[in-house]
């Protein structure tokens, strides 16, 4: 009956396949919410400040959600006072939500319990984010997330900027469905600021989908005074055990209403979520297992093992961490010679990681012949890693060495990736997982120089105007402007699923000539691929000369074009706000970017076209400027274009 079902599915066209666009993680999420919703109750928290931002700024412009309400919007002296501001609103009935990252999430944690006992069906959305345990850093880690994970909430893993849209529809669902409140979890830059191709889910869907808040028995209202009731009240001896006890009824239905929600959503979009994801494991010998934007590196890696080295390789992301699908967990990997749980946290006093431990007790149920488990004669090795904590680049290569681990079914059982240590596992090649025909930029550049925002809007621009699927993200520090910063683009036709500091790419962008002392910029740049220079002299001779020797040869061995461009000067010249020169050096790059691009001459189109989504993007992320600031961006992005000129070959080579 399943199978019938699943097959009429597929073969009617889905009402609501998504509006295409590019949005980061956090773009995607405020989409949502400002829609659904009707408050928002938060303090700004670095990684998931943009989503409060972003929910403060449509507060702002008198944005009203799909039921034509005003939004509401209360920034709080702390998060552990906005969590219980979040509380009230929804003892009132109200549909609420809030953003918070690290000790932001621990800070509430006193108030969470609360929230989950009262069945208050919140979402919060969490930029997940390394804890202060060793030394203050802002970027993604799981510590904050699993440090809350017995506060009885439902727990979302999204791996990318669609996932944290369509699951923070579906865990709205799911909590007001099953009275249990849900935190929706992406990685804190990783994928928090990582622009994305994505579809957003369109108002009419997110409409029917979720409902009106205000519609009979979709929120309660716990203080009407017509309807009275006791919450939050004093239980001795022979209560309290009889409430908690009593909360198991609305957790042993969660998996189920998780299940039929997914399955609902999927019926309208055509985008398929499950407690689980199992990806290449039919006939798999090894796996990966985790949670998050690593496990797309990951399945991106199983890619290349199985394709080009004929190994077995599959993965398992587990998108639902409360509830916890142990029954599905080990029906997807009870066939595996081995497999690895690779986790950003690191908790070394206890039996095994909070992911792996969860695991293991699966499978020891399944052997003992618990209800709704498999049954299963073996356990496969089970293995377990450390990576990414701080947003520690997590390679393909370090994948690569895990699977070489699991093959050779090595006794040590815990290792770490990327940093050197007794315990950690080293990769003997670095596979190159874009998707066939990509085209990948790495600019090095200084804080402050406005290339971050130029590369989010070079892939805007792409996305609107090529139809071509993007991932741009900047190496984000906590460091002051000035210093220098690293950011990507990967630009192909087919899904980009590596989350990783490029080291294949076809185009580098150098802010200026020291970059070639501060390390090597032109390290994974293709045979035949380019170089821009910032450079103040606009003789050709002048530029060449001022490369160091050792990049010089490199330059010669690869064939690698040479472009130069006062970039400086030119941002001088255009801007009408001295405050804005700076940064509009970043805006003259784009028009180079123009040139380079293989995209324009492929499809044919002419200057008109591409000036147009040009003009877009600048009134999308410049707008509140004024129209001066966009035609003097406009202007920088013509004269980048035009001015840029290349070194020739005669030059390069005579000076050999």
């Amino acid at each position: 009956m399943e199978a019938v079902r699943e097959k009429s599915v597929k073969q009617q066209a889905f009402p609501y396949p998504g509006i295409s666009t590019t949005a980061d993680g956090s773009e995607a999420v405020v989409w949502v919410e400002t829609q659904i919703g009707q408050g928002a109750c938060a303090y700004p928290i670095t990684p998931s400040t943009n989503m409060g931002g972003g929910y403060q700024m449509a507060v702002a412009n008198g944005q009203r959600n799909l039921w034509d309400e005003p939004l509401a919007f209360l920034e709080l002296e702390s998060e552990h006072s906005s969590a219980s501001t979040c509380e009230g609103f929804a003892l009132a009935g109200g549909r609420v939500t809030n953003f918070t990252s690290g000790q932001g999430l621990i800070l509430m944690k006193e108030v969470l319990y609360v929230i989950a006992g009262k069945r208050l069906p919140v979402v919060f959305h969490i930029g997940a984010r390394a804890l202060t345990s060793q030394a203050l850093n802002i970027h993604a880690g799981h510590d904050d997330v699993m440090g809350v994970a017995d506060c009885g909430w439902g727990m979302l893993f999204a791996r990318n900027a669609q996932e944290a849209a369509d699951l923070a529809l579906i865990a709205r669902r799911v909590a007001e469905e099953s009275e249990t409140p849900f935190f929706n979890v992406q990685d804190g830059f990783l994928t928090t600021h990582t622009i994305e191709s994505l579809r957003l889910p369109e108002p009419e869907l997110m409409k029917t989908f979720v409902g009106d808040p205000n519609a009979e028995h979709r929120l309660r209202d716990l203080m009407d005074p017509s309807h009275p009731i006791m919450s939050g009240v004093v239980q001795n001896q022979d209560s309290y055990m009889k409430g908690k006890i009593a909360q198991r009824f609305f957790y042993d239905r969660l998996p189920l209403i998780t299940r039929s929600v997914m399955d609902r959503f999927y019926e309208l979009t055509g985008r398929r979520y499950g407690l689980v994801d199992a990806y290449r494991l039919e006939d798999a010998e090894y796996a990966i297992v985790g949670l998050g934007s690593l496990l797309e590196t990951a399945s991106a890696t199983a890619d290349y093992l199985r394709d080009r080295e004929g190994i077995k390789t599959g993965t398992l992301h587990i998108t639902s961490f409360r509830p916890f699908p142990g029954p599905q967990i080990v029906d997807a990997l009870k066939h595996l010679r081995a497999f690895a749980v690779v986790e950003r946290m690191d908790n070394p006093p206890a039996q095994s990681n909070p992911l792996t431990a969860e695991i293991k007790a699966a499978f020891a149920d399944a052997v003992a012949g618990a209800p709704g488990y498999p049954r299963i004669e073996r356990v496969p090795a089970i293995y377990s890693g450390s990576a990414g904590l701080g947003s520690r680049d997590i390679r393909p290569g370090d994948f690569v060495a895990v699977v070489e681990h699991l093959r050779r079914e090595e006794k040590q059982r815990f290792f770490v990736l990327g940093v050197k240590h007794d315990l950690a596992l080293v990769s003997d090649r670095e596979p190159d997982v874009r998707p066939p025909g990509a085209f990948s930029m790495r600019g090095h550049s200084v804080g402050g120089y406005g290339s971050v925002t130029t590369n989010k809007i070079i892939a805007t621009i792409i996305g609107d105007l090529f139809g071509l699927l993007v991932q741009a993200y900047p190496k984000y520090g906590s460091e002051k402007k000035g210093l220098p910063t690293t950011y990507y683009l990967t630009v192909a036709q087919q899904p980009i699923r590596a989350h990783v500091e490029l080291e294949y790419v076809d185009f580098v962008p150098l802010n200026n000539v020291n970059a070639f002392y501060l390390g090597n910029p032109l390290a994974g740049l293709a045979p035949g691929g380019t170089i821009f220079l910032q450079h103040q002299s606009s003789d050709p001779a002048e530029v060449w000369k001022s490369i160091p020797r050792h990049a010089q040869d490199v330059i010669r061995q690869k064939r690698i074009r040479v472009l130069a461009l006062d970039a400086v000067r030119i941002a001088a010249e255009v801007s009408s706000l001295p405050e804005l020169v700076q940064r509009m050096q970043g805006i003259v790059l784009l028009g180079v970017f123009l040139r380079v691009a293989p995209f324009i001459k492929e499809r044919g189109l002419g200057e008109e076209e591409v000036y147009a989504a040009v003009d877009k993007s600048m009134r999308k992320f410049f707008g509140k400027r004024g129209e001066q600031v966009i035609q003097d961006n406009l202007s920088a992005v013509r004269r980048g274009s035009r001015e840029v000129f290349e070194v020739p070959w005669e030059i390069i080579e005579a000076a050999a």
